[in-house]
């Protein structure tokens, strides 16, 4: 889904929100899958009707609160500060709500890896661990990018064999249940240097096969995202060939700051993502219990960062293709798009970058 500007406070009215039953609050896949979507329904909310909210992040990095989303009456958004409105008859459970609302606001991105890291933080449960985990079809999503970081794996349990893997969990059953004896053998000195028994195989797997998933996920996240942020730039470059766009100084400035924060923002978080292919390298080469959870320490150390530059970035190049779905736009709508919708908030997610960028 593609985050739109908030309405203002009087296109949503308390009887348009619609209120189910709770036992049927159920997630899509999508809302789990994004970096920019929270289902309140997630957390212990106790308004009625709450739990078929969601906080999104719109293009200007805001969180608002989306009360109802539909093909024809569109998405209904509202400040969170102004919930209490749409929920008169509960003032109780809306100050309890909007105190962990007011908290979860301030997040940067509402991944499930970040949201793990940082809902334990707040101090805010869930309701049910698995929407902490991606949906399955993004799990099979990611079958690909994770063949780089099972291949390894593979390798030192069968050697050089060939081994059929279309899922993430062919693969976890393959190591789990070696089909010969050279293969155990292998398993268990993989045990020895990890320093785990053999029995307790699975749950390393388990672990390996999540903090390497987490990497393929926000990699695909971000391979989709370079390409649509380098068109994005091209389209804007367009627009200062325009003479009256290159006479404004201003103008141009502006132009200039937002290209060099969107080129070092692509390419430091980039670099952080060769620096991880390193040091999981490294981990094949050196196998032990301490380099596993050196790796495994710093990928997870950086998953609120890149959370949230990549959610950063996802919501303005959606809003980017939404406005402009097929290009075009004369030079002052270009610039004036980027003034209004790209700059705000730009500068956040350089911040969030730089601060990341020194510990890769």
């Amino acid at each position: 889904m593609t985050s739109s500007p908030a309405p203002s406070d009087d296109e949503v009215a308390p009887g348009d929100v619609p209120v189910a039953a709770e036992a049927e609050v159920l997630f899509a896949d999508d809302d789990r899958d994004a970096l920019h979507i929270l289902p309140l329904g997630m957390i212990p909310v106790q308004t009625p009707g709450l739990k078929r909210a969601r906080l999104i992040k719109n293009a200007r990095l805001e969180t608002v609160v989306e009360v109802f989303q539909d093909r024809s009456a569109g998405s209904g958004q509202i400040n969170p500060e102004h919930l209490a409105t749409m929920y008169p008859s509960h003032p109780k459970e809306m100050r309890v709500d909007m105190a962990q609302i007011h908290r979860l606001t301030q997040l940067n991105s509402y991944d499930v890896y970040s949201l793990r890291i940082e809902l334990r933080r707040l101090g805010i449960p869930v309701e049910d661990v698995t929407y902490l985990r991606l949906s399955a079809g993004k799990r099979l999503e990611l079958t690909t990018y994770m063949r780089d970081f099972t291949l390894p794996l593979i390798q030192q349990v069968y050697g050089s064999e060939q081994r059929p893997i279309n899922d993430i969990a062919d693969l976890f059953e393959l190591l789990a249940n070696p089909d010969r004896e050279e293969a155990l053998r292998n398993l268990t000195l993989l045990s020895q240097k990890l320093n785990v028994q053999l029995q307790d195989i699975p749950s390393f797997l388990e672990e390996y096969g999540d903090v390497f998933l987490s990497l393929a996920y926000f990699r695909s996240c971000l391979d989709g995202l370079v390409p649509e942020v380098q068109r994005f730039m091209g389209w804007v470059n367009e627009a200062t060939k325009s003479e009256m766009v290159t006479r404004d100084r201003l103008m141009m400035k502006m132009i200039g700051d937002v290209m060099r924060m969107l080129t070092g923002i692509t390419t430091s978080i980039t670099g952080r993502f060769e620096a991880f292919d390193r040091r999981s390298k490294d981990f094949w080469h050196d196998i032990n219990a301490d380099s596993f959870r050196s790796v495994r320490a710093q990928i997870s150390a950086h998953h609120v960062t890149i959370g949230g530059v990549l959610c950063g970035l996802a919501v303005k190049m959606a809003l980017w293709k939404a406005r402009f779905p097929h290009g075009g736009g004369g030079p002052m709508k270009r610039v004036e798009f980027v003034r209004s919708e790209i700059l705000p908030g730009l500068d956040h997610i350089n911040r969030i970058e730089k601060s990341a960028a020194g510990t890769s």
